[in-house]
């Protein structure tokens, strides 16, 4: 794994998120048999041990490491690919296994890197992550799993130069092929000796780093969050930072999800109370040092972590994908009412759809960026002279949606993508909600103001809406500047409805 910071904090909805379960055909995730995943580990520490102690790009290290996860998946049944590149003068690469049947239009990819660093073997990073998915790939083979999508594994090169293999694989993909890929799992350092539990942030509930991965991530991380959960084990979010492999990926707007235990950071307190271990620590004392050996994993997480990527896989691979029942991305106008009930307060700051203008106070706060094309719906689209000329003024402004009439069976979904940007001088008074009104009126989102500086970032939410099922629905979303004289920005995109 690279170098990089990451940070995270929290978000408000008032209905649960929910998790679409797979078809009832679908056989159950198995238990990874940790014994398996710590083989592997030992086979890595024996290649570095005979090339000069490490599994370096360019190093024979590496490429041994690759014949020997590809020999593998070959006689498990796997199509594999040895697929080359050159990065500072030396020839990498990547292992690609497709395994067999699938939708090839609905591919799930789940992916590690397998190189180390020149200074010592990589067990950890990223041994721990490459031999859980290889397990899990081996352990699909053995079951001869039937998935309804198509499954790719990857183990990528040269992540620790700059994670050259992804993003020659991404940038080498025919947009076609790029498109098919609904879905990308990155398994980074899975073993840490003083483990943490972060899963990555897809929703951007945590309101801090990077913002939200592409459309979808918020199902990937739900589907992980939600084995953890089975088994006792509380999670917090970790950013979309960049720093491992999914980065080319959601560059390109391909959802992607994944779990961590952690790297130089140092645990807290509040987090070795919460997961045990030592604080003031770093989650892996050996990141990128000569001891990340066989002895540098604690055996609980990595065995904790390769059944949740078993779990992922055996559950996102036999999920048929929701249908879209309505959704509108703002590029043209499809009739939704600013004001609809003539009761709005807002003086200024009133919904509209168009092209909006960056704004910046302390950080900032209206986005001049959309999560896709030019247009989103925007609480006063303007600039202005300041970032306080066309922000929400005066009370409460409301935007209502063209009439959807839901299917009558099925689960829905609601999905959409929003910030709520405020100055130090907002409050709980001031907030961004969404409401579904048919034959009665459900809140289903909100998020407050606060008196701290809140700067706009994309998030996402889906909620269920199933109980307006077969209902002529409208979507109404409120934003008010209601504490005086706060500054309050509030933007919404994508909004999509869905039926599983």
């Amino acid at each position: 794994m690279r170098i990089l910071r990451s940070i995270g904090m929290a978000v408000i909805l008032t209905i649960p998120l929910t998790f679409t379960a797979p078809a009832a055909s679908a056989a159950a995730a198995p238990d990874i048999p940790l014994a398996n995943v710590k083989a592997h580990l030992s086979q890595f520490q024996a290649i570095a041990t005979a090339n000069g102690g490490n599994r370096a790009h360019g190093r024979p290290g590496y490429l041994a490491s690759a014949n020997y996860v590809k020999g593998l998946l070959d006689g498990a049944g796997f199509t594999t690919t040895l697929q080359s590149f050159t990065y500072n003068g030396a020839t990498g690469y990547n292992v690609i296994a497709d395994w067999p049947g699938g939708d090839p239009n609905d591919v799930l990819m789940v992916g590690a890197h397998l190189d180390s660093v020149t200074a010592g073997p990589g067990i950890n990073d990223n041994g721990s992550g490459s031999a859980a998915i290889l397990e899990t790939a081996l352990e699909v083979a053995r079951q001869g799993l039937t998935p309804v999508k198509h499954l790719r594994f990857a183990w990528w090169g040269a992540e620790e130069l700059g994670l050259r293999g992804s993003q020659h694989y991404v940038n080498n993909l025919p947009a076609a092929e790029r498109a098919k890929i609904k879905g990308y799992l990155n398994f980074d350092m899975v073993g840490s000796p003083n483990p943490g539990y972060f899963v990555y942030d897809g929703d951007n509930s945590d309101g801090t780093g990077s913002g939200p991965g592409p459309a979808g991530s918020a199902q990937l991380e739900r589907t992980l969050q939600d084995y953890f959960t089975s088994i006792g084990v509380p999670t917090r979010g970790t950013d979309f930072d960049g720093r491992s492999d999914y980065g080319p990926f959601i560059a390109v707007g391909i959802p992607a999800g994944g779990t961590f235990t952690g790297a130089e950071g140092v645990k807290s307190s509040a987090q070795a109370s919460l997961w045990g271990g030592t604080a003031g620590q770093a989650f892996d004392r050996c990141y990128h040092r000569s001891c990340d050996t066989t002895a540098n994993i604690d055996d609980t997480a990595l065995d904790r972590n390769a059944d949740a990527i078993a779990y992922a896989v055996w559950t996102i691979a036999n999920t048929t994908p929701p249908a879209v029942v309505w959704q509108d991305t703002f590029e043209t106008a499809t009739g939704w009412t600013a004001n609809p009930g003539g009761t709005d307060t807002a003086t200024l700051g009133q919904w509209e759809r168009g092209d909006p203008a960056a704004t910046s106070s302390s950080g900032a706060k209206q986005l001049g960026t959309t999560v896709s094309g030019v247009n989103d719906l925007v609480t006063g689209r303007l600039a202005g002279s300041s970032a306080g000329a066309y922000d929400i003024d005066g009370g409460l402004t409301s935007v209502r949606s063209p009439a959807v009439t839901l299917p009558g069976d099925g689960t829905l979904k609601l999905g959409f993508s929003w910030y709520l940007a405020h100055g130090s001088n907002s409050s709980s008074a001031d907030f961004l909600r969404v409401k579904v009104v048919g034959s009665t009126t459900a809140q289903v989102f909100q998020q407050l103001g606060a008196a701290t500086d809140r700067d706009g970032s994309w998030g996402s939410a889906e909620v269920d809406v199933s109980s307006f099922a077969g209902q002529s629905v409208r979507i109404l979303i409120e934003a008010a500047d209601a504490s005086g004289a706060s500054l309050v920005e509030a933007g919404v995109d994508d909004v999509k409805i869905t039926r599983q």
